[in-house]
């Protein structure tokens, strides 16, 4: 008979083998390239220092910063691309977005689109760009490779979060001043339905099965549950003051909602639909994104310039993170 352990070095896996013969153990060492299994790269946040004019880049396996990329035009927004090559970053000020080539870790390209870029979101094939435009009430749809608009179709009132469903087939715009959310069909480029949420709709969320929509309203501290085929109203659960953004953790079981004016986060369990908890961060919390882990959450503070990371599991914040003046992070900033 004979027993296999397995060891992890900082290079390739070693396997021992051990072969029983008679009563005496040989050992057999083998250390080959073939038999190692490769561990993925921990991703990287990419949070966008609105006040400082640049991106920090964290490395979360070390949970530090490691690069700092200038970015003109008050960068707020961020969207990564499925693969993790692209980080696309929303300039309000430069009227467009910076595209970041994250090999390289600087812009790549800077996009102009219109005068109120905030909100930008990309689908899970890659292929086409989002950006609302605050100003103007529109959402453009710009192809990923030619980086050309495609269309521009009108929103409600002062749109910001977007988000595309898992099968790149709607996206929904959160219409702040309209209080309402829009479903646009991605095959027609056109709007399907338009839904009334709490008051105020900032930043918004979907569940990995297309089936939810989470949207956090502002003035009415409280978090709109939407069933996104009929675009009715499961349910609308109170959190603390001034909610501006959500991410989902733990196979859609938890939603972690971050409270503006409080420096907290609520914790909804998805299930009943009710608050579990509530978590102190940092100053003027915004942008959160969940870990590919499923279970780390990381939470930028405006502010303080820095991020909270929370385990989902234990509910609390496990590292606090230095970035820059002015962290933002509006989106899915965490890439690959």
């Amino acid at each position: 008979m004979f027993q296999v352990n397995y060891r992890r070095t900082s290079s390739r896996l070693v396997c021992g083998i051990h072969t029983i013969l008679g009563g005496k153990a040989v050992a057999i060492c083998i250390a080959t390239a073939f038999l190692s299994t490769p561990l993925a790269a921990a991703p990287f946040a990419y949070i966008s220092n609105q006040l400082g004019d640049s991106v920090s880049v964290i490395d979360t396996e070390k949970g530090k910063v490691v690069d700092t990329i200038v970015v003109q035009g008050k960068p707020a927004g961020v969207a990564a691309s499925p693969d993790g090559s692209r980080i696309y970053i929303s300039t309000p000020e430069a009227k467009g977005f910076a595209v970041l080539d994250t090999k390289k870790g600087e812009v790549i390209a800077k996009v102009a689109v219109n005068d109120g870029t905030l909100g930008i979101a990309v689908g899970s094939n890659g292929k086409r760009i989002y950006v609302a435009d605050w100003y103007k009430n529109t959402v453009s749809v710009i192809d990923a490779d030619s980086l050309k608009i495609i269309k521009t179709i009108g929103v409600g009132e002062s749109p910001s979060g977007l988000v595309v469903s898992p099968d790149n087939r709607w996206l929904y715009v959160a219409n702040r001043i309209s209080n309402s959310v829009s479903k646009i069909d991605l095959n027609k480029l056109t709007i399907k339905k338009t839904a009334q949420v709490g008051t105020h709709p900032f930043g918004l969320t979907i569940d990995s099965r297309g089936e939810r929509i989470y949207v956090a309203n502002v003035q009415s501290d409280d978090v709109t549950v939407l069933e996104a085929a009929s675009m009715q109203p499961i349910a609308t659960v109170k959190v603390n003051m001034l909610p501006y953004a959500a991410a989902l953790a733990l196979n859609d079981s938890r939603l972690f909602v971050t409270n503006q004016d409080d420096g907290s986060v609520s914790v909804i369990d998805t299930e009943t639909l009710k608050e579990i908890g509530l978590i102190t961060v940092g100053e003027k919390p915004e942008g959160i994104s969940t870990h590919s882990d499923d279970r780390h959450v990381y939470v930028a503070n405006w502010f303080d310039g820095d991020v909270s990371v929370i385990d989902a599991r234990t509910l609390k914040v496990i590292d606090t993170i230095k970035t820059g003046e002015g962290s933002r992070a509006f989106g899915q900033f965490i890439g690959k």
